[in-house]
Formats: structure tokens, C-alpha cells, sequence
């Protein structure tokens, strides 16, 4: 009887276990979030880590020859036939793989020009210097050195607390992860994995990517739309290291050190030298390295410098980057059209800010017909982001909208485009944030130097600043577009407020009047809440009971390069929160509750 009974209790045991299983395997199929992740999914928590490179074709030595009556271009195994025209010379290799434009010197013993990088995966065409000196009598020879193209994928899966898997993706070139891949939850069906966004409702959204996990190897492979295809994801040890964390591990303690005097023409110095705190900032860049990163919208900080009195005293990187790297500085490079415009004028050319842009951009003359606002627009209104045109950048159904001009294929002259807008307000009368202004700065500048601004960046602000390596976007039509996205290493691109706050004047060589400066960086107009002067920010700090006024380049991401001419204080933040709030943390956060604080004495 006893064993009966026995025999029971065990048959209903199992008919419950059953009814678990069925219910639990009916659980693993459904889309509500609420549901317990299977086993297999929780094999793949934790960092899993990419970097894909996609390099160029051609790199290395560029050699053009004189023979025979004919000019011949070599590098890295492709041969081109050059045109000479004047002093100027170009040639363009088979197979869009690139092309050269340059100009001889006076004596030919050098050949100064740019290397025209063809587009990759995530950038466009970008051109950088290039110096041919003469080798022997028909043979000059220089190097070129690409952009390198790259994606960097972080994954960090986790077991959330209510026990559901949980994912977020991180890229610090682009932060895709962010935009385009805003990974929330994962799922795994054998091999099969997929990634899916949060709907509105908390419960999981729709499907961003879809790959494989290959149990044996330990490596997620996952295929990135538009990013250049599959990636290879590899597993981090729980201790490795991996620059996911901004100094490559979970813990790192800070020790300071003055930054090195290399050849770029920076002095350096201590913090103790220039009256900053030590203490303070080693406490602001410990914060920093202690950064948590648990989320896409943790803060991504690539670099933070700081020069006082003329000095570099502070220079720190993260998540990989370094001072050797050029970074994306976005729309903070609009301000160096401003200086273009500075150093323009200073050199003689014959621009001013009361110029008419149609007038010169018609070859002196205006266009017939021109309405008459377009008529009354001068480069001042370019340069205040006062033109009038029907363009704002936070409005993508604006006609101006940046995105337009870059993806229509009808006007490949961006000048062009800008000018055929239409004008729903009369020059002058509101700023409004509009790319196209800074880039047709550029282009004024151009016809009435009559020179590329390719050329006369180079000749009017590189050269003299000792800016050697620089990557600079092109349109279509081969004009350097002004809109910003130019390549910079931080010590280079932190010289354009150190050049402001010496009134013009790098090491010496002067590039615009202190008038210039004081004129730009002067709150002209507003742009919303915002004081803006010649492409250029202007934002009020209080310190020591008072108020300081600072002006500052500021681009998409958190880069930024800001003067605080009391101080006699330059500071230049670089950074990876593209399109996220925590691009302004450099200049609404560390400044005012960071850095100001460590400023010790005022000479």
C-alpha cells in the first residue's frame, strides 16, 4: 500500500515537472520582456570587444618624376601621369584610389599640396598635407599618410535585476550605439543571436542586428548595417583589460606629470607653475578615469587639456586615444573659418566683413535680378549665423538643413546650394545655427583670394601655427567644406585659442590683429539662449565672487576648445557623447565645478 502511495506521489511529481518544463519552454518563445532568459543567453554576459580597420589602398612614398617630357606620379605601386599647369601640379590614380594637388615652390626645390583621400566606410573625402622636396634633379619625393578609418564595438551584456539579459552597445568613433544601434536585450537560440531595441512600453522593441555565436571559438559575430559589414566580437577576461574603461581597467590610480615639449612649438610646465592646484585637478582626472561605464549614455571622455600663461600643463587621454591620434572635432572647427577670415584680411586680400557675399562670389559684381535681400547679405551675417537664409540645423525639414546639402547629388558646389536658398528674414535680423553660413565663409574667402581653401588654410593658418598633420572634409566639387568634421591632433587644434588669447600671434608669427580676435569672440548676436560671436561661443563663469568670460569652438561630442582671457587660461576637451547631452559636460560641469575651482593665483 505503502509503495502505491509512494508510486503516486512520484507520477504526480513528474506530471508537475512536466507542466513546469512546458510552461517554461512556452515562456523562452514569447516577445514579453518579462520573460527568463534561457541558459544559453546567460553564456554570453559580459564585455565582448571589436575594432575593425578599413585602411587605405595607398599610403606611404610619394615620388613625382620629370623624363621625357612628361611628369609621373609613383606610391605604393600605382602609376599616374601628372599635369602641370603653371606652378601647379596634380594627378589623380586609376581606380578613384586618390589624387594629389600641389604647387613648386619658387626654385622647385619643394612641391607643397594635399593628398585627396578617397571616401571609406565612415568617413568621407579627406585632404592632408603633403611636402615633396626635390631629391635629385627630376625627382621629388614626400610622405603620405592616410587617414586611418576604424570602428571600435564595445557589448556589454549583463544579468539585470530582474533577472532578464540585458545588453548596451558603445562606439567612440561615432556612437552608433546610441543612434543607430540602441541595444537594450538579447536573445540566443542556439547560434542564432539577436540584438533588440526598448519599445516605449519597456518591453523589447524592434530587432537592430542579428548574428552568430560560435561556443567553440567564444567569439559573437554580428553583422553591422552600413558599418562595413560583420564583426568579430571577443570576449574580455572579467580582469582584462580593455579601453572600454577610460584608462583600460576598473581601477587605475592617477599620478600627474607634466606633459612633454615636443617639436609643435608648445611650452610646457607644471600645474605648480602656473598657479592650478595639483591636488584638485589630480581629484578632477581620478573622477574621470573612475567614470562609470554602464550605460550608452555614460560620459566618453577622449582627451582634456589645459594651457595657463602659454604653457601646456595638463594633458590626459582615454578610451585609447592619444596625442599622436587626430580627432574629430566636429563643429568646433567652424571657428577656424572665422580665423581664416582674420588671417585673410591680415594677409591682404581684399575681403572684409561689410563685403557683399553675392557681390563677391559673382566675381565683383551682382548678380542680375538678385533680390534684394540677398543683395544686403554681407560676410558678417555668415559669420553670425545672421544670413537670413532658410537653413537651421535643428530643424531637420529645414531646406538648409546640413544632412540636405550633403546627401542631394544635384549641386556638387556646396557655395552654390547655399546661395540658392531661399532668405525668409532679412540678413542680420536673428542668428540661427545653420552649417552652410560657416561653409560659404570659406568660399567668399576663396573668390576674392582667387586660391582654393585648401591652399589658403594651409599658407594662412597651418603654416604659421606649425600644424603639420591635419585631415580636412572635402564636397563634392573638391572645396574644403567649412561646415566642420576636420581631423586635428589635440595639442594642434588647442593652438587656435591659444593663438586668440596672444592677441593673433603663435610663437611670433602673426596671423590676425587683435582687433580680429576681440571682434569674434565678442557676443554679437544670440542663437537661442546662447551669446555667439564670429563662430565662435561666448558663455559667462562666476570664479572668486565675480564673472569671467570665457569663449569657446564647441562641436558635436563634447569637443571644445575655450579661452578664459582673464585667467590667461586655454582648455580643450575632446570627446565620444555624440549626439547625447553629455557633449556640453565639458563646458557646463568640469569647467565651472572642476577647473576654475584649482585656479589658485592671478598674475
Amino acid at each position: 500500500m505503502l509503495s502505491k502511495t509512494i508510486l503516486i506521489i512520484f507520477a504526480a511529481f513528474l506530471i508537475i515537472a512536466c507542466l513546469l518544463v512546458i510552461q517554461n519552454e512556452s515562456r523562452s518563445w514569447t516577445t514579453d520582456i518579462d520573460s527568463v532568459e534561457t541558459v544559453s543567453t546567460l553564456e554570453l554576459v559580459g564585455l565582448w570587444e571589436t575594432k575593425r580597420r578599413f585602411p587605405s589602398d595607398v599610403s606611404g612614398t610619394l615620388i613625382i618624376k620629370q623624363g621625357n617630357g612628361e611628369w609621373v606620379a609613383e606610391i605604393a605601386g600605382f602609376f599616374a601621369k601628372a599635369k602641370l599647369t603653371g606652378n601647379e601640379i596634380k594627378f589623380e590614380l586609376p581606380g578613384q584610389k586618390g589624387s594629389f594637388i600641389g604647387n613648386f615652390e619658387t626654385g622647385r626645390t619643394k612641391i607643397t599640396g594635399h593628398w585627396i583621400q578617397p571616401p571609406s566606410i565612415t568617413i568621407g573625402v579627406l585632404a592632408s598635407p603633403v611636402t615633396l622636396t626635390k631629391y635629385s634633379s627630376n625627382i621629388w619625393q614626400g610622405n603620405v599618410l592616410p587617414y586611418e578609418d576604424a570602428m571600435t564595438c564595445y557589448l556589454m551584456i549583463s544579468l539585470g535585476s530582474d533577472g532578464l539579459v540585458k545588453a548596451f552597445f558603445r562606439n567612440p568613433e561615432r556612437n552608433i550605439g546610441r543612434t543607430q544601434y540602441p541595444v537594450d536585450y538579447i536573445e540566443r537560440e542556439g547560434e542564432l543571436v539577436k540584438l533588440y531595441a526598448k519599445s516605449k512600453d519597456n518591453r523589447k522593441g524592434r530587432l537592430l542586428a542579428e548574428g552568430r555565436y560560435n561556443a567553440q571559438r567564444d567569439i559573437l559575430t554580428l553583422f553591422l548595417q552600413r558599418r562595413g559589414g560583420t564583426y568579430d566580437f571577443k570576449r574580455v577576461a572579467p580582469d582584462g583589460f580593455s579601453y572600454f574603461y577610460p584608462r583600460g581597467c576598473l581601477t587605475v590610480k592617477y599620478d600627474y606629470s607634466p606633459p612633454p615639449k615636443l617639436e609643435d612649438g608648445w611650452q610646457t610646465a607644471s600645474m605648480e607653475d602656473v598657479g592650478i592646484s595639483r591636488e584638485r585637478i589630480q581629484e578632477f582626472i581620478q573622477m574621470v578615469i573612475n567614470t562609470p561605464i554602464d550605460s550608452t549614455l555614460s560620459q566618453e571622455n577622449h582627451g582634456i587639456l589645459i594651457a595657463r600663461y602659454g604653457k601646456l600643463v595638463l594633458e590626459e587621454y582615454f578610451h585609447g586615444e592619444h596625442r599622436e591620434k587626430p580627432h574629430d572635432t566636429r563643429s568646433a572647427s567652424k571657428s577656424v573659418a572665422s580665423d581664416l577670415m582674420g588671417a585673410a584680411i591680415y594677409s591682404g586680400i581684399p575681403i572684409s566683413t561689410g563685403s557683399f557675399v553675392y557681390k563677391v562670389m559673382n566675381g565683383g559684381k551682382f548678380p542680375p535680378e538678385l533680390e534684394p535681400r540677398k543683395h544686403s547679405l554681407k560676410v558678417e551675417h555668415l559669420l553670425t549665423m545672421s544670413s537670413g537664409f532658410d537653413c537651421d540645423d535643428n530643424d531637420p525639414d529645414s531646406p538648409g538643413y546640413e544632412d540636405n546639402m550633403w546627401e542631394q547629388t544635384e549641386q556638387p558646389d556646396f557655395y552654390k546650394w547655399t546661395m540658392n536658398l531661399k532668405m525668409v528674414r532679412e540678413p542680420g535680423e536673428k542668428g540661427v545655427y545653420c552649417s552652410a553660413n560657416s561653409n560659404l565663409v570659406g568660399g567668399v574667402v576663396s573668390y576674392a583670394a582667387n586660391e582654393s581653401s585648401l591652399k589658403l588654410f594651409q599658407k594662412l593658418l597651418a603654416e604659421p601655427l606649425g600644424i603639420k598633420q591635419y585631415y580636412l572634409p572635402l564636397s563634392p566639387n573638391g572645396d574644403y567644406t567649412m561646415t566642420g568634421g576636420a581631423r586635428f591632433l589635440p595639442r594642434d587644434f588647442m593652438k587656435f585659442g591659444q593663438l586668440h588669447l596672444n592677441g593673433g600671434t603663435w610663437n611670433g608669427r602673426k596671423v590676425f590683429t587683435q582687433e580680429w580676435s576681440d571682434r569674434s569672440t565678442s557676443g554679437l548676436v544670440y542663437i537661442g539662449s546662447r551669446k555667439y560671436g564670429y563662430l565662435w561661443w561666448v558663455q559667462d563663469y562666476s570664479h572668486k565672487n565675480h564673472t569671467v568670460r570665457a569663449y569657446f569652438a564647441a562641436g558635436n561630442g563634447g569637443q571644445i576648445v575655450m579661452v578664459i582671457p582673464e585667467l590667461e587660461l586655454v582648455l580643450a576637451f575632446y570627446g565620444g557623447n555624440y549626439n547625447d547631452v553629455g557633449g556640453h559636460t565639458a563646458q557646463n560641469v568640469y569647467v565651472p565645478k572642476y577647473i576654475l575651482p584649482a585656479i589658485v593665483d592671478i598674475r
